[in-house]
Protein backbone atom coordinates (compact mmCIF):
# COMPACT_ATOMS: atom_id res chain seq x y z
CA UNK A 1 0.00 0.00 0.00
CA UNK A 2 1.65 3.35 -0.91
CA UNK A 3 2.19 5.45 2.53
CA UNK A 4 0.48 8.53 0.64
CA UNK A 5 -3.16 7.40 1.01
CA UNK A 6 -4.95 9.56 2.74
CA UNK A 7 -7.28 8.26 5.88
CA UNK A 8 -10.33 8.29 3.48
CA UNK A 9 -8.68 5.07 1.65
CA UNK A 10 -11.31 2.39 1.32
CA UNK A 11 -9.36 -0.73 1.83
CA UNK A 12 -11.91 -2.77 0.59
CA UNK A 13 -11.26 -1.23 -3.27
CA UNK A 14 -6.97 -2.91 -1.96
CA UNK A 15 -6.61 -5.22 -4.40
CA UNK A 16 -4.44 -6.83 -1.53
CA UNK A 17 -6.19 -6.50 1.71
CA UNK A 18 -9.55 -5.86 0.52
CA UNK A 19 -11.47 -8.83 1.12
CA UNK A 20 -10.29 -9.04 4.58
CA UNK A 21 -10.79 -5.60 5.65
CA UNK A 22 -14.83 -5.93 3.95
CA UNK A 23 -15.02 -9.25 5.91
CA UNK A 24 -14.00 -7.17 9.26
CA UNK A 25 -16.06 -4.25 9.07
CA UNK A 26 -19.79 -3.94 9.84
CA UNK A 27 -22.18 -3.05 7.17
CA UNK A 28 -22.64 -0.12 6.68
CA UNK A 29 -19.77 1.43 8.65
CA UNK A 30 -16.42 2.33 7.17
CA UNK A 31 -13.53 0.97 8.55
CA UNK A 32 -10.37 3.40 8.55
CA UNK A 33 -7.25 2.24 6.51
CA UNK A 34 -5.22 -0.08 7.89
CA UNK A 35 -1.66 2.01 9.18
CA UNK A 36 1.85 1.35 7.32
CA UNK A 37 4.66 0.41 9.66
CA UNK A 38 6.62 3.48 9.56
CA UNK A 39 3.35 5.22 11.25
CA UNK A 40 2.97 2.57 13.12
CA UNK A 41 6.54 3.58 14.32
CA UNK A 42 6.07 7.23 14.61
CA UNK A 43 2.93 6.38 17.06
CA UNK A 44 4.87 3.66 18.86
CA UNK A 45 8.04 6.17 19.36
CA UNK A 46 5.52 9.04 20.64
CA UNK A 47 4.21 6.97 23.12
CA UNK A 48 7.64 5.75 24.58
CA UNK A 49 8.75 9.11 25.61
CA UNK A 50 5.70 9.30 27.16
CA UNK A 51 5.68 6.59 29.04
CA UNK A 52 9.71 6.96 29.82
CA UNK A 53 8.43 10.02 31.66
CA UNK A 54 6.17 7.61 34.11
CA UNK A 55 8.70 5.13 34.31
CA UNK A 56 12.48 7.48 34.92
CA UNK A 57 10.10 8.99 37.75
CA UNK A 58 9.62 6.16 40.28
CA UNK A 59 13.25 5.82 39.98
CA UNK A 60 15.33 8.97 39.78
CA UNK A 61 14.36 10.16 42.72
CA UNK A 62 15.95 7.16 44.69
CA UNK A 63 19.70 9.21 45.17
CA UNK A 64 18.24 12.68 45.55
CA UNK A 65 16.13 11.59 48.92
CA UNK A 66 19.14 12.04 51.12
CA UNK A 67 19.21 15.75 49.52
CA UNK A 68 15.34 16.23 49.78
CA UNK A 69 15.41 15.70 52.56
CA UNK A 70 18.48 17.68 53.94
CA UNK A 71 16.80 20.15 52.22
CA UNK A 72 13.19 20.24 53.60
CA UNK A 73 14.59 19.36 57.12
CA UNK A 74 12.30 16.55 57.59
CA UNK A 75 14.24 13.02 57.23
CA UNK A 76 11.17 11.42 58.74
CA UNK A 77 8.36 11.73 56.25
CA UNK A 78 10.94 10.96 52.93
CA UNK A 79 9.50 7.53 52.39
CA UNK A 80 6.25 9.52 51.11
CA UNK A 81 7.89 10.44 48.41
CA UNK A 82 7.96 7.29 46.74
CA UNK A 83 4.95 6.35 48.14
CA UNK A 84 2.62 9.15 47.51
CA UNK A 85 3.08 8.42 43.85
CA UNK A 86 2.97 5.15 44.03
CA UNK A 87 -0.46 4.77 45.66
CA UNK A 88 -2.26 7.38 43.04
CA UNK A 89 0.00 5.97 40.24
CA UNK A 90 -1.63 2.96 41.64
CA UNK A 91 -5.23 3.93 41.88
CA UNK A 92 -5.70 5.39 38.73
CA UNK A 93 -4.44 2.97 36.50
CA UNK A 94 -7.90 1.44 35.68
CA UNK A 95 -9.31 4.79 35.34
CA UNK A 96 -7.50 5.56 32.63
CA UNK A 97 -7.98 2.50 31.09
CA UNK A 98 -12.07 2.99 31.24
CA UNK A 99 -11.63 5.92 29.84
CA UNK A 100 -10.10 5.96 27.36
CA UNK A 101 -12.57 3.14 26.01
CA UNK A 102 -15.01 6.30 26.31
CA UNK A 103 -13.18 9.31 25.01
CA UNK A 104 -10.31 7.96 23.20
CA UNK A 105 -6.46 7.34 24.41
CA UNK A 106 -5.71 10.62 22.63
CA UNK A 107 -7.65 12.58 25.32
CA UNK A 108 -6.65 10.91 28.47
CA UNK A 109 -3.23 10.27 27.23
CA UNK A 110 -2.42 14.32 26.67
CA UNK A 111 -4.36 14.33 29.99
CA UNK A 112 -1.72 12.32 31.44
CA UNK A 113 1.24 14.14 30.43
CA UNK A 114 -0.44 17.25 31.25
CA UNK A 115 -0.83 16.05 34.77
CA UNK A 116 2.68 14.94 34.91
CA UNK A 117 4.19 17.86 33.92
CA UNK A 118 2.33 20.01 35.78
CA UNK A 119 3.13 17.88 38.78
CA UNK A 120 6.58 18.32 37.85
CA UNK A 121 6.86 21.81 38.38
CA UNK A 122 4.97 21.68 41.71
CA UNK A 123 7.47 19.17 43.12
CA UNK A 124 10.24 21.66 41.72
CA UNK A 125 8.63 24.31 43.06
CA UNK A 126 7.83 22.89 46.76
CA UNK A 127 8.29 25.48 50.02
CA UNK A 128 7.80 22.09 52.37
CA UNK A 129 8.00 18.47 52.41
CA UNK A 130 3.90 18.57 53.07
CA UNK A 131 3.51 20.22 49.89
CA UNK A 132 6.16 18.59 48.13
CA UNK A 133 4.93 14.96 48.87
CA UNK A 134 1.24 16.19 47.49
CA UNK A 135 2.82 17.42 44.57
CA UNK A 136 4.69 13.90 43.83
CA UNK A 137 0.56 12.37 44.31
CA UNK A 138 -0.18 14.76 41.57
CA UNK A 139 2.78 13.53 39.43
CA UNK A 140 1.45 10.01 40.40
CA UNK A 141 -1.88 10.74 38.73
CA UNK A 142 -0.25 11.42 35.25
CA UNK A 143 2.13 9.09 35.65
CA UNK A 144 0.08 5.92 36.69
CA UNK A 145 -2.11 6.63 33.11
CA UNK A 146 0.87 6.28 30.97
CA UNK A 147 2.31 2.57 31.21
CA UNK A 148 -1.29 1.56 30.98
CA UNK A 149 -2.10 3.74 27.62
CA UNK A 150 1.03 3.09 26.03
CA UNK A 151 0.12 -0.83 25.89
CA UNK A 152 -3.24 -0.03 24.58
CA UNK A 153 -2.62 1.96 21.95
CA UNK A 154 0.06 -0.53 20.73
CA UNK A 155 -3.00 -3.03 20.83
CA UNK A 156 -5.14 -0.64 18.84
CA UNK A 157 -2.80 -0.24 15.91
CA UNK A 158 -1.31 -3.99 15.25
CA UNK A 159 -2.78 -7.03 15.08
CA UNK A 160 -2.18 -9.76 18.12
CA UNK A 161 -0.12 -11.41 16.01
CA UNK A 162 2.25 -8.57 14.87
CA UNK A 163 1.90 -6.95 18.49
CA UNK A 164 4.95 -8.73 20.12
CA UNK A 165 7.51 -7.11 18.50
CA UNK A 166 6.17 -3.46 19.90
CA UNK A 167 5.66 -4.93 23.45
CA UNK A 168 9.42 -5.78 23.41
CA UNK A 169 10.24 -2.03 22.91
CA UNK A 170 8.12 -1.28 25.85
CA UNK A 171 10.03 -3.70 27.90
CA UNK A 172 13.62 -1.78 26.38
CA UNK A 173 11.68 1.40 28.26
CA UNK A 174 11.02 0.18 31.63
CA UNK A 175 14.29 -1.61 31.88
CA UNK A 176 16.46 1.98 30.73
CA UNK A 177 14.74 4.28 32.98
CA UNK A 178 14.75 1.43 35.78
CA UNK A 179 19.22 1.16 35.61
CA UNK A 180 19.22 5.03 34.25
CA UNK A 181 16.74 6.73 36.72
CA UNK A 182 19.52 6.60 39.74
CA UNK A 183 22.52 7.06 37.73
CA UNK A 184 20.90 10.44 36.07
CA UNK A 185 19.00 11.58 39.73
CA UNK A 186 22.51 11.47 41.23
CA UNK A 187 24.35 13.40 38.38
CA UNK A 188 21.79 16.11 38.32
CA UNK A 189 21.45 16.37 42.24
CA UNK A 190 25.45 16.05 42.62
CA UNK A 191 26.11 18.77 39.72
CA UNK A 192 23.09 21.09 39.31
CA UNK A 193 20.53 20.68 42.39
CA UNK A 194 17.53 18.26 43.40
CA UNK A 195 15.16 20.15 41.70
CA UNK A 196 16.46 19.21 38.49
CA UNK A 197 15.42 16.05 38.06
CA UNK A 198 11.98 17.14 38.06
CA UNK A 199 12.65 20.50 35.99
CA UNK A 200 13.80 18.32 33.33
CA UNK A 201 10.28 16.75 32.64
CA UNK A 202 9.53 20.23 30.80
CA UNK A 203 11.57 19.65 27.92
CA UNK A 204 10.83 15.73 28.28
CA UNK A 205 6.99 16.13 28.57
CA UNK A 206 6.55 19.17 25.91
CA UNK A 207 8.38 16.67 23.47
CA UNK A 208 6.18 13.71 24.52
CA UNK A 209 2.87 16.68 24.35
CA UNK A 210 3.90 17.31 20.60
CA UNK A 211 4.84 13.77 19.68
CA UNK A 212 1.97 11.99 20.68
CA UNK A 213 -0.42 14.56 19.70
CA UNK A 214 0.66 14.65 16.41
CA UNK A 215 1.25 10.62 16.23
CA UNK A 216 -2.12 9.62 17.72
CA UNK A 217 -4.11 11.74 15.57
CA UNK A 218 -3.65 8.81 13.42
CA UNK A 219 -5.22 6.30 15.79
CA UNK A 220 -9.04 5.23 14.96
CA UNK A 221 -11.33 5.98 17.63
CA UNK A 222 -14.94 4.90 17.91
CA UNK A 223 -16.64 6.99 20.10
CA UNK A 224 -19.06 4.52 22.64
CA UNK A 225 -21.32 5.69 24.98
CA UNK A 226 -20.75 4.08 28.14
CA UNK A 227 -21.58 4.81 32.12
CA UNK A 228 -18.60 5.62 34.20
CA UNK A 229 -19.25 3.75 37.15
CA UNK A 230 -18.64 6.48 39.49
CA UNK A 231 -19.13 4.29 42.77
CA UNK A 232 -17.27 1.44 41.49
CA UNK A 233 -13.95 3.85 40.87
CA UNK A 234 -13.96 5.03 44.08
CA UNK A 235 -14.38 1.79 46.45
CA UNK A 236 -11.48 0.09 44.16
CA UNK A 237 -9.36 3.17 44.44
CA UNK A 238 -10.08 3.75 48.46
CA UNK A 239 -9.63 -0.06 49.00
CA UNK A 240 -6.38 -0.18 46.70
CA UNK A 241 -5.09 3.00 48.75
CA UNK A 242 -5.93 1.39 52.36
CA UNK A 243 -3.80 -1.72 51.41
CA UNK A 244 -0.78 -0.34 50.01
CA UNK A 245 -1.12 2.49 53.21
CA UNK A 246 -1.00 -0.66 54.77
CA UNK A 247 2.23 -2.06 53.02
CA UNK A 248 3.86 0.66 53.40
CA UNK A 249 3.62 1.69 57.10
CA UNK A 250 3.62 -1.60 58.14
CA UNK A 251 6.97 -2.86 60.05
CA UNK A 252 8.36 0.87 59.46
CA UNK A 253 5.92 3.30 60.90
CA UNK A 254 3.60 1.02 63.16
CA UNK A 255 4.26 -2.58 64.19
CA UNK A 256 3.01 -4.95 62.06
CA UNK A 257 0.63 -6.15 64.72
CA UNK A 258 -1.14 -2.78 65.80
CA UNK A 259 -4.36 -1.11 65.49
CA UNK A 260 -3.45 1.52 62.50
CA UNK A 261 -2.80 -1.74 60.18
CA UNK A 262 -5.08 -3.48 61.27
CA UNK A 263 -7.68 -1.22 60.74
CA UNK A 264 -6.49 -0.13 57.55
CA UNK A 265 -6.47 -4.29 56.17
CA UNK A 266 -9.94 -4.56 57.43
CA UNK A 267 -10.99 -1.72 55.68
CA UNK A 268 -9.40 -3.07 52.46
CA UNK A 269 -11.34 -5.84 52.97
CA UNK A 270 -14.52 -4.39 53.43
CA UNK A 271 -14.03 -2.01 50.51
CA UNK A 272 -12.68 -4.84 48.41
CA UNK A 273 -16.12 -6.87 49.38
CA UNK A 274 -18.28 -3.77 48.45
CA UNK A 275 -16.37 -3.33 45.04
CA UNK A 276 -17.75 -7.44 44.47
CA UNK A 277 -20.80 -6.33 44.95
CA UNK A 278 -21.21 -3.36 43.16
CA UNK A 279 -19.46 -5.32 40.51
CA UNK A 280 -22.60 -7.42 40.57
CA UNK A 281 -25.12 -4.49 41.05
CA UNK A 282 -24.07 -1.62 38.54
CA UNK A 283 -25.71 -1.71 35.06
CA UNK A 284 -21.89 -1.47 33.57
CA UNK A 285 -19.61 -1.82 36.31
CA UNK A 286 -16.31 -0.15 36.50
CA UNK A 287 -14.62 -3.76 35.77
CA UNK A 288 -17.11 -5.20 33.49
CA UNK A 289 -17.62 -9.28 34.83
CA UNK A 290 -17.54 -10.51 31.17
CA UNK A 291 -13.97 -9.63 31.51
CA UNK A 292 -13.13 -10.85 34.89
CA UNK A 293 -14.59 -13.78 34.34
CA UNK A 294 -12.93 -14.48 30.85
CA UNK A 295 -9.98 -17.42 31.84
CA UNK A 296 -7.54 -15.80 29.68
CA UNK A 297 -7.36 -12.29 30.95
CA UNK A 298 -7.15 -13.86 34.57
CA UNK A 299 -4.47 -16.11 33.84
CA UNK A 300 -2.42 -13.78 31.59
CA UNK A 301 -2.72 -10.58 33.80
CA UNK A 302 -2.41 -13.12 37.23
CA UNK A 303 1.15 -14.15 35.84
CA UNK A 304 2.04 -11.05 34.24
CA UNK A 305 1.23 -9.80 37.98
CA UNK A 306 3.76 -12.35 39.12
CA UNK A 307 6.17 -11.57 36.68
CA UNK A 308 6.26 -7.71 37.35
CA UNK A 309 6.32 -8.00 41.54
CA UNK A 310 9.19 -10.76 41.24
CA UNK A 311 11.31 -7.84 38.97
CA UNK A 312 10.34 -5.05 40.59
CA UNK A 313 11.64 -6.45 44.56
CA UNK A 314 14.80 -8.11 42.84
CA UNK A 315 15.26 -4.72 41.32
CA UNK A 316 15.01 -2.64 44.64
CA UNK A 317 16.79 -5.61 47.15
CA UNK A 318 19.69 -6.67 44.69
CA UNK A 319 21.75 -3.50 45.12
CA UNK A 320 21.51 -4.07 49.13
CA UNK A 321 22.45 -7.74 48.52
CA UNK A 322 25.55 -6.40 45.93
CA UNK A 323 26.49 -3.93 48.30
CA UNK A 324 26.48 -5.72 51.88
CA UNK A 325 27.00 -9.00 51.09
CA UNK A 326 29.35 -9.34 48.04
CA UNK A 327 30.77 -5.75 49.44
CA UNK A 328 30.03 -3.73 46.14
CA UNK A 329 30.26 -0.40 46.01
CA UNK A 330 26.85 1.72 45.35
CA UNK A 331 27.95 2.45 41.89
CA UNK A 332 29.74 -0.83 40.99
CA UNK A 333 26.24 -2.67 42.26
CA UNK A 334 24.70 -0.05 39.85
CA UNK A 335 26.68 -1.41 37.08
CA UNK A 336 26.52 -4.98 38.59
CA UNK A 337 22.47 -4.71 38.08
CA UNK A 338 22.54 -3.72 34.15
CA UNK A 339 23.11 -7.56 33.28
CA UNK A 340 19.78 -8.35 34.99
CA UNK A 341 17.98 -5.31 33.25
CA UNK A 342 19.97 -5.73 30.37
CA UNK A 343 18.60 -10.02 30.00
CA UNK A 344 15.07 -9.18 30.46
CA UNK A 345 15.19 -6.43 27.51
CA UNK A 346 16.46 -8.25 25.26
CA UNK A 347 14.75 -11.89 25.87
CA UNK A 348 11.49 -9.65 26.35
CA UNK A 349 12.15 -8.20 22.31
CA UNK A 350 13.40 -11.85 21.46
CA UNK A 351 10.32 -13.37 22.73
CA UNK A 352 7.82 -10.74 21.48
CA UNK A 353 9.28 -11.04 18.08
CA UNK A 354 9.33 -14.77 18.61
CA UNK A 355 5.56 -15.04 19.57
CA UNK A 356 4.60 -13.12 15.90
CA UNK A 357 6.21 -16.76 13.82
CA UNK A 358 5.44 -19.14 15.46
CA UNK A 359 1.71 -21.06 17.22
CA UNK A 360 3.68 -22.26 20.45
CA UNK A 361 4.26 -19.74 22.18
CA UNK A 362 4.07 -20.24 25.09
CA UNK A 363 6.94 -22.68 25.31
CA UNK A 364 10.14 -20.19 25.91
CA UNK A 365 8.14 -18.72 28.51
CA UNK A 366 7.71 -21.74 30.68
CA UNK A 367 11.48 -22.55 29.56
CA UNK A 368 12.83 -19.20 30.70
CA UNK A 369 10.49 -19.32 34.35
CA UNK A 370 11.64 -22.44 34.65
CA UNK A 371 15.46 -21.60 34.45
CA UNK A 372 14.63 -18.49 36.49
CA UNK A 373 13.04 -20.80 39.42
CA UNK A 374 16.15 -22.78 39.28
CA UNK A 375 18.63 -20.06 39.40
CA UNK A 376 16.92 -18.60 42.48
CA UNK A 377 16.76 -21.72 43.89
CA UNK A 378 21.07 -21.55 43.28
CA UNK A 379 20.93 -17.93 45.16
CA UNK A 380 18.70 -19.18 48.16
CA UNK A 381 20.84 -22.15 49.14
CA UNK A 382 23.90 -19.99 48.74
CA UNK A 383 23.09 -16.24 49.65
CA UNK A 384 26.82 -16.04 50.32
CA UNK A 385 29.74 -17.39 49.15
CA UNK A 386 29.45 -17.24 45.72
CA UNK A 387 32.14 -15.60 43.58
CA UNK A 388 30.11 -12.01 42.13
CA UNK A 389 30.37 -13.25 38.71
CA UNK A 390 28.24 -16.48 39.35
CA UNK A 391 25.60 -14.14 40.94
CA UNK A 392 25.07 -12.19 38.08
CA UNK A 393 25.39 -14.75 35.43
CA UNK A 394 22.47 -16.31 37.78
CA UNK A 395 20.59 -13.02 38.24
CA UNK A 396 21.14 -12.81 34.13
CA UNK A 397 19.15 -15.78 33.62
CA UNK A 398 16.40 -14.65 36.53
CA UNK A 399 16.12 -10.95 34.13
CA UNK A 400 16.44 -13.30 30.83
CA UNK A 401 13.76 -15.66 32.26
CA UNK A 402 11.10 -12.47 33.64
CA UNK A 403 11.80 -11.06 30.15
CA UNK A 404 10.17 -13.88 28.35
CA UNK A 405 7.12 -13.44 29.88
CA UNK A 406 5.74 -9.89 29.92
CA UNK A 407 5.35 -9.73 26.27
CA UNK A 408 3.43 -12.79 26.22
CA UNK A 409 0.97 -12.29 29.31
CA UNK A 410 -0.08 -8.70 27.81
CA UNK A 411 -0.53 -9.57 24.35
CA UNK A 412 -1.95 -13.18 24.94
CA UNK A 413 -4.99 -10.17 27.31
CA UNK A 414 -5.25 -8.20 24.32
CA UNK A 415 -6.37 -10.72 22.41
CA UNK A 416 -8.72 -12.22 24.21
CA UNK A 417 -10.92 -9.16 25.14
CA UNK A 418 -13.31 -7.12 21.96
CA UNK A 419 -11.67 -3.90 21.07
CA UNK A 420 -14.49 -2.44 23.52
CA UNK A 421 -12.69 -3.67 26.46
CA UNK A 422 -9.08 -3.17 25.08
CA UNK A 423 -8.55 0.17 27.57
CA UNK A 424 -10.37 -1.41 30.82
CA UNK A 425 -8.70 -5.32 30.19
CA UNK A 426 -5.16 -3.36 30.10
CA UNK A 427 -5.58 -0.92 32.98
CA UNK A 428 -6.67 -3.58 35.21
CA UNK A 429 -3.53 -5.42 34.68
CA UNK A 430 -1.50 -2.70 34.98
CA UNK A 431 -3.01 -1.97 38.31
CA UNK A 432 -2.63 -5.82 39.15
CA UNK A 433 1.14 -5.54 38.15
CA UNK A 434 1.34 -2.55 40.33
CA UNK A 435 -0.25 -3.58 43.14
CA UNK A 436 1.83 -7.24 43.65
CA UNK A 437 4.44 -5.33 42.84
CA UNK A 438 3.99 -3.06 46.06
CA UNK A 439 3.01 -6.23 47.80
CA UNK A 440 6.50 -8.36 47.06
CA UNK A 441 8.57 -5.12 48.37
CA UNK A 442 6.65 -4.76 51.41
CA UNK A 443 6.94 -8.32 51.98
CA UNK A 444 10.55 -8.25 51.14
CA UNK A 445 11.38 -5.57 53.36
CA UNK A 446 9.78 -7.20 56.19
CA UNK A 447 12.19 -10.12 55.72
CA UNK A 448 15.00 -8.04 55.47
CA UNK A 449 13.98 -5.98 58.34
CA UNK A 450 12.65 -9.10 60.66
CA UNK A 451 15.48 -11.32 59.82
CA UNK A 452 18.31 -8.25 60.64
CA UNK A 453 16.06 -7.97 64.03
CA UNK A 454 15.30 -4.59 62.92
CA UNK A 455 12.58 -2.05 65.01
CA UNK A 456 9.79 -0.58 64.10
CA UNK A 457 11.66 2.59 62.57
CA UNK A 458 15.17 1.34 61.57
CA UNK A 459 16.81 2.42 58.53
CA UNK A 460 17.23 -1.25 56.53
CA UNK A 461 20.69 -0.13 55.36
CA UNK A 462 22.37 0.51 58.29
CA UNK A 463 21.15 -2.27 60.15
CA UNK A 464 22.14 -4.50 56.56
CA UNK A 465 26.03 -2.89 57.15
CA UNK A 466 25.72 -3.60 60.82
CA UNK A 467 24.65 -7.29 60.52
CA UNK A 468 26.89 -10.81 60.86
CA UNK A 469 27.48 -12.82 57.94
CA UNK A 470 24.87 -15.40 59.22
CA UNK A 471 22.20 -13.00 59.69
CA UNK A 472 22.85 -11.60 56.00
CA UNK A 473 22.81 -15.15 55.29
CA UNK A 474 19.22 -15.95 56.65
CA UNK A 475 17.58 -12.59 55.40
CA UNK A 476 18.87 -12.86 51.74
CA UNK A 477 18.01 -16.57 51.70
CA UNK A 478 14.17 -15.83 52.22
CA UNK A 479 14.24 -12.86 50.08
CA UNK A 480 15.37 -14.84 46.94
CA UNK A 481 12.85 -18.15 48.34
CA UNK A 482 9.85 -15.38 48.63
CA UNK A 483 10.77 -14.51 44.94
CA UNK A 484 11.12 -18.00 43.83
CA UNK A 485 7.44 -18.50 45.65
CA UNK A 486 6.10 -15.40 43.85
CA UNK A 487 7.38 -16.46 40.30
CA UNK A 488 6.47 -20.05 40.65
CA UNK A 489 2.44 -19.04 41.04
CA UNK A 490 3.41 -16.97 37.89
CA UNK A 491 4.55 -20.26 36.55
CA UNK A 492 1.53 -22.27 37.36
CA UNK A 493 -0.57 -19.29 35.68
CA UNK A 494 1.02 -19.19 32.54
CA UNK A 495 0.53 -23.06 32.41
CA UNK A 496 -2.93 -22.71 33.09
CA UNK A 497 -3.08 -19.98 30.74
CA UNK A 498 -4.79 -21.40 27.21
CA UNK A 499 -3.14 -21.05 24.17
CA UNK A 500 -5.07 -19.46 21.66
CA UNK A 501 -4.56 -18.56 18.01
CA UNK A 502 -3.05 -14.70 17.84
CA UNK A 503 -5.70 -12.67 15.27
CA UNK A 504 -3.46 -11.51 12.43
CA UNK A 505 -1.63 -11.60 9.15
CA UNK A 506 -0.91 -16.16 9.00
CA UNK A 507 2.32 -17.91 10.28
CA UNK A 508 4.71 -17.40 7.48
CA UNK A 509 2.59 -15.28 5.52
CA UNK A 510 4.32 -13.61 2.72
CA UNK A 511 2.55 -10.17 3.63
CA UNK A 512 3.21 -10.43 7.15
CA UNK A 513 6.61 -8.78 7.33
CA UNK A 514 5.29 -5.54 4.96
CA UNK A 515 2.00 -5.80 5.01
CA UNK A 516 -0.06 -2.80 7.06
CA UNK A 517 -1.11 -3.17 10.41
CA UNK A 518 -3.82 -5.71 10.57
CA UNK A 519 -7.34 -4.09 12.08
CA UNK A 520 -8.59 -5.72 14.70
CA UNK A 521 -13.05 -6.76 13.79
CA UNK A 522 -14.58 -4.76 17.14
CA UNK A 523 -17.15 -7.75 18.42
CA UNK A 524 -19.18 -6.71 20.14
Amino acid sequence: MNKHHTPQHDPAHDPKHGAAHHAATPAGKTEPRPLTHPEIRSIVIGIMLAMFLGALDQTIVATAMPTIGRHFGNLADLAWVVTAYLLTGTAVTPLYGKLSDIYGRRVMMLTAIGLFVLGSVACAMAPTMTTFILARALQGCGGGGLMALAQTIVADVVSPRERGRYQGYIGAVFATSSVGGPVLGGFLTEHFDWSAIFWINLPLGFAALGMTSNALRKVPFHPRKHRLDVIGAVLMMTAAVAMLLALSWGGRDYDWISAPIGGLLVASAVLWALFAWRLTAAREPFLPLSVLANPVVRCAALAGACNMGTLVGLTIFTPLYFEVVLHLSASQSGIALIPFMGASVVWSTISGKVMTRVDHYKRMPLMGLTAALVSLGVLAIWPIGLPTWVVIVLLSVVGSGLGTLFPISTVCLQNAVPRAQMGIATGAANFFRSLFSALVVAILGAIVLGGLGGETGAVMETLARTASVQELAVAFRFVFLACALVLAFGLTFLIALEERPLKGPPTGSAEAPTAPATPIPDVK
